[in-house]
């Protein structure tokens, strides 16, 4: 930055002065050190002390050549400290205007409250999926400049505050996602969210086992215990190893080859009042149909061939990348290419 490369050069000078300064005093002098360096100073910043000792002609012409050159480098230096405080504060000021700017602009996002270890592979997860937009909200200073290194928006400020998630667009999200290290923390945070929008999707971390009922009486739609889960995946790696490594592969987004994943069934498609059998999805892509979860919530596993689909259904798939994205095109009315 120009600002920090001109305080830099400017600071430079004036040590190099001051050197030169109490070294000519030094020489032309023959003052010690110290008292060389007090004059060179005092000279400098034209405070009008007495001259430390009596000067001969040859150390006034060295002083008048030391304050000539020495008032225009103070003016330089200083005028680069204003700059250099000036900058930082406009460029804190528009980056923060930006920022506020864009997530105006989000609609149907997620937010996400703390970016801890989890808050951190959420927001991963999230920016691996292009359609996907979310902020996320930390009250963490340093958290907040990692975020902003990192690219992501966020919204500094405490998540259990009505402005704070006010600020991140509750009012438009598609829903919350808290993962703060306290349970408590949680908890506000979700009777919060729900107040502000009662028909949000709230998902809610929850580290103590009693602290499930206290989330979900909070208003939280799903709770999940990192810990439980951590630990039934650990027993099932050892008791169904292929099975997890089957999981793994499938739900990995950078997989190319195999994707497990969830399509939602819009009223325009040319799916809907189509049987699983006459829809061509196994036949003409290779996509496996695993499950269906209908508008009401029901699941149908290992749906049967002559199951309808409906408008509203969820259909959880499993096929190849391209393939997927093809019937989501389709799925969401959008004409797709064959």
């Amino acid at each position: 930055m120009n600002s920090v490369r001109h305080l830099k050069f400017s600071l430079f000078i004036l040590f190099a002065v001051i050197g030169f300064g109490t070294l000519g005093y030094y020489l032309i002098e023959d003052w010690s050190a110290f008292d060389s360096l007090y004059m060179t100073v005092i000279t400098l910043a034209t405070v009008g002390f007495k001259e430390v000792h009596d000067l001969s002609d040859e150390g006034r012409a060295f002083t008048l050549l030391l304050i000539l050159f020495g008032a225009g480098i103070i003016a330089y230096v200083i005028g680069s400290l204003i700059r250099f405080t000036v900058e930082g504060e406009l460029r804190t000021i528009l980056g923060r205007k930006k920022l506020e700017k864009q997530i105006s602009k989000l609609q149907g996002h997620y937010i996400i409250c703390g970016y801890g270890r989890i808050g951190n592979h959420i927001c991963h997860e999230f920016k691996s999926r292009p359609s996907i937009s979310f902020v996320v909200v930390e009250k963490d200073k340093e958290s907040c400049e990692k975020l902003a290194a990192d690219g992501i928006l966020f919204v500094h400020g405490d998540a259990t505050d009505d402005d704070t998630l006010l600020s991140a667009g509750i009012r438009r999200a598609q829903g919350l996602i808290t993962v703060v290290t306290s349970d408590t923390e949680n908890v506000y945070i979700t009777l919060t969210a729900r107040g502000l929008k009662p028909d949000l999707f709230i998902l809610a971390r929850a580290g103590d086992p009693g602290s499930e009922k206290k989330l979900r009486r909070a208003g939280a739609t799903k709770v999940i215990s990192p810990y439980t889960i951590g630990a039934t995946r650990m027993a099932h790696a050892v008791l169904r190893p292929s099975v997890v490594d089957f999981i793994e592969i499938a739900t990995a987004g950078h997989n190319l080859e195999l994707q497990l994943e969830e399509i939602l069934v819009s009223p325009g498609s040319r799916l809907v009042n189509t049987t699983l059998i006459n829809s061509g999805i196994r036949r003409d892509w290779n996509i496996i149909i695993i499950g269906i979860k209908k508008a009401d919530g029901k699941m149908l596993f290992n749906p049967a061939p002559t199951v309808s689909i409906e408008s509203g259904d969820t259909l959880i798939t499993l096929g190849e990348q391209p393939a997927i994205q093809h019937l989501e095109k389709i799925a969401s009315g959008k004409p797709a290419r064959d």
